[in-house]
């Protein structure tokens, strides 16, 4: 056992450094810092998939009108004018041939409107139209829920290695007055050359762990500014007093799974596209089936022969247009078959999309509270990690420890205090996950969990 004289200048210089780098980081984060809802905002006006996604269910809600434009009347007109030259060689009275020439103009007007009345392909083609509309706005609404899981994850990530290399270079001071301690006792002869060397190596290690760290800081902030592709400086760091650890609400698993079930984007555009191929199937079967049309027409005729070149007629007929199909050279019955085997694809994409949805509702589900209880239990860690670093810088003043010891002690705190800052960010993670996979990713939902950063 050794006894030593505590030297609380130097530590308490190497904690009025840190005191001093937390108040600056403070007021640096309490300008012009970035919030959860506005990097989401921000993400919405510039992200390129969503922009994609939009333009896509743009183009694919035509699909509607344009089915419906085959099933209303159409009208076309048509004209011609034609110079015409005749030449005709008849045989002459006594013999030989006689050679006439004509030349007179002729002009054609014409106006006929077209309403189809039985046209069973119009039908199926305008089902599918409408199931396509329901599966581009689903498939938006499903890229709007992935945004703001992917705006959160990357945001979180960001404040996650900001809170890291906050850790570092707390453990950097810590390490660097721990090291002055250690020279400062060898040279009034107090201290032994191992705890220098010990305190020394320890410092290296955390330069090089800095280095990581703003690596880190680095990446996850570029990883944010190409998703919001705005500037981005400062963000809002996460209220530890404004979380609150809640449960899912309900929390009940059912219920979250009938909920994903029933309003899930991902399986309302499964089902949209199995509705497209059910109806796929009725448009190849009416291949086999007559159409029936309905047809008005005037048209006007001058000149239409050699024999009339000065008369007009004038035509208006209207009356009906019936096809029987008869035979395609069997070219409709292998549309049908492959659209039977089209269905059957979509079929089994919906139910194996449903089971997946269900393991990750599942998944996110046991995430979110299982993660409340690492939390706690990392609270507690905490508590009694930084009661071992008091204990063990009272026992090294007593003797009883050395300064390895206290490093040691330091070190098991960071570890702690970086686990405990994980699990707090995969939390609010979890949730955002939850929210989007039952569909429920909103405004409000967006707002509440804003709520839990520093304005």
């Amino acid at each position: 056992m050794r006894t030593t004289s505590p030297h609380s200048g130097t530590i308490g210089l190497g904690m009025r450094r840190i005191a001093a780098a937390c108040s600056l980081l403070c007021v640096a984060m309490a300008t012009h810092a970035m919030d959860l809802q506005q990097a989401y905002a921000a993400a919405q006006r510039n992200d390129s998939t969503i922009l994609a996604a939009r333009a896509s269910a743009a183009a694919d809600r035509e699909y509607l009108p344009q089915a419906k434009a085959q099933m209303l009347p159409s009208v076309s007109a048509g004209w011609s004018r034609t110079f015409n030259h005749l030449t005709s060689v008849t045989p002459a009275f006594g013999g030989g041939e006689q050679t006439n020439y004509s030349e007179y103009p002729s002009s054609t007007q014409s106006l006929t409107v077209r309403q189809p009345l039985y046209r069973p392909q119009l039908m199926a083609q305008y089902r599918i139209a409408q199931a396509q509309l329901a599966d581009a706005d689903a498939g938006l609404q499903q890229e709007e829920q992935s945004l703001f899981v992917r705006v959160s994850t990357a945001y979180f990530d960001a404040l996650l290695a900001h809170d890291q290399l906050a850790l570092v270079m707390a453990q950097q001071a810590a390490y660097t007055t721990q090291l002055d301690v250690a020279r400062k006792s060898f040279a009034a002869g107090s201290g032994i050359r191992t705890d220098i060397d010990e305190a020394q190596a320890r410092l290296d290690m955390n330069v090089a762990q800095e280095t990581e760290a703003r690596q880190f800081v680095s990446y996850t902030l570029e990883q944010l500014q190409i998703l919001v592709v705005e500037p981005v400086g400062v963000l809002a760091s996460l209220n530890i007093g404004a979380l609150v650890l809640q449960p899912p609400n309900p929390n009940s698993l059912e219920e979250w799974q009938a909920r994903a079930e029933q309003n899930s984007p991902q399986l309302r555009s499964l089902t949209a596209r199995l509705d497209i191929a059910r109806n796929e199937v009725s448009r190849a079967g009416a291949g086999h089936r007559p159409t029936l049309d309905v047809v008005a027409q005037w048209s006007k005729n001058k000149s239409e022969s050699v024999t009339n070149t000065s008369a007009t007629y004038t035509n208006r007929s209207l009356g009906f247009q019936l096809n029987i199909p008869l035979y395609a050279g069997g070219g409709v019955n292998s549309q049908q078959v492959q659209a039977l085997s089209r269905q059957e694809r979509a079929e089994q994409l919906l139910e194996a999309g449903r089971r997946d949805l269900m393991i990750r509702v599942y998944k996110e589900f046991r995430g979110v509270g299982e993660t409340i209880l690492r939390i706690k239990a990392l609270e507690q860690a905490l508590r009694s990690a930084d009661q071992l670093v008091l204990s063990s810088r009272r026992s090294f003043q007593a003797g009883s420890r050395t300064l390895v010891d206290i490093l040691n002690a330091e070190q098991q705190r960071v570890l702690v205090q970086r686990d405990l800052a994980q699990a707090r960010y995969l939390y609010l993670v979890s949730r955002v996950r939850l929210l989007s996979l039952a569909g429920q990713m909103n405004q409000d939902a967006v707002m509440t969990i804003n709520a839990v950063l520093r304005p």
